[in-house]
């Protein structure tokens, strides 16, 4: 037997002199099954899904945003300067959404849910990558902050942000 065998024996022996006559802990968490969902509820469920995060997000209403230069916008009150000081990066995102290769179903309930998280945290200023691609999210992402009322301002982001294909988006946080 080996010196490093011995000492192995040795603390082996010590670790079960320590725990002797510790009894095994029952398992105090109850996990509930899940319900299957029949085929019959499938359709109630993605409504009311898409009921839920479409709330905010309508591809039926346009805004009108500036179509001449980066894409911004400021909601009615907001001090240009903020989207000026969005442009120039500024303001540095605490959170980012990077919506490369989602559908436009799955932008908008990531983009909710960002939105969402962002004001649970107290963050005031996110990223939204939507890349460029075909332009389908470059072009409805504008549209649908645009319609948010928590959105204040968003802008083309700079180079180190993502640049032509992500926004920074300025969130309103209620003050605790």
């Amino acid at each position: 037997m080996s010196k490093k065998d011995h000492i192995l024996d040795e603390d082996f022996s010590l670790f079960q002199e320590a725990v002797k006559g510790v009894k095994k802990i029952s398992h105090d968490t109850i996990i509930a099954p899940r319900r299957q969902s029949t085929k019959a509820d499938t359709p109630k469920l993605l409504a009311k899904e898409r009921q839920n995060h479409e709330f905010y997000f309508s591809d039926e209403f346009e805004p009108h945003l500036n179509e001449n230069g980066p894409t911004h916008y400021a909601r009615t009150g907001v001090s240009k300067y903020e989207v000026k000081k969005l442009r120039r990066g500024v303001y540095v995102p605490d959170m980012y959404l990077d919506m490369h290769g989602m559908t436009q179903q799955e932008a908008k309930r990531e983009l909710a849910a960002m939105i969402a998280a962002c004001l649970k945290e107290g963050v005031a200023c996110c990223c939204v990558m939507h890349g460029i691609g075909k332009h389908i999210l470059k072009q409805k992402a504008p549209l649908w902050l645009a319609q948010h009322p928590d959105v204040m301002a968003f802008h083309q982001a700079p180079l180190e942000f993502g640049g032509d294909g992500a926004l920074l988006v300025l969130l309103d946080i209620p003050e605790r």
